[in-house]
């Protein structure tokens, strides 16, 4: 049985887990704390795929008609 990818479907935006390096810039750019960031639960089914933590931030990367590509950061919660 293969194992199905929530990533590989196409209404789901690309998910990473952000270095300190690249959060630190992110934080610094908006001035603002780690935990001002929206938040996303660690049950979620993308952030279980993708082995977040509680504590880790998230960077989604969505299509935008707009913007082209916009990107996004969670905070992971319990």
């Amino acid at each position: 049985m293969t194992k199905f990818s929530l990533l590989d479907h196409e209404l789901v935006p690309k998910h990473e887990i952000m270095s300190e390096g690249e959060l630190k810039s992110v934080l610094s750019k908006y001035f603002i704390d780690k935990e001002q960031l929206p938040k996303i639960k660690v049950q979620d089914p993308v952030i279980k795929e993708i082995g977040a933590t509680i504590g880790d931030v998230v960077k989604i990367t969505r299509m935008s008609h707009t913007a082209g590509e916009a990107d996004y950061y969670r905070l992971v919660i319990e």
